[in-house]
């Protein structure tokens, strides 16, 4: 794979992932906070974050 296939590929899934946080808070009522902006710069960690993101430790 060449290296603007990767960073194409990488990119709309970074996007998509980002769609899917924003979209699960809407349809959930959480407050979505940096994470839609942290899973467009740090893909999987960002969903990772946001799903197991606990405020009360």
């Amino acid at each position: 794979m060449d290296l603007w296939t990767f960073l194409t590929a990488t990119l709309i899934a970074h996007v998509g992932f980002a769609i899917a946080v924003t979209g699960h808070a809407t349809l959930t009522d959480r407050d979505l906070g940096p994470w839609p902006y942290l899973t467009l710069a740090f893909g999987l960690a960002g969903v990772a974050g946001y799903f197991f993101y606990d405020e009360s430790i």
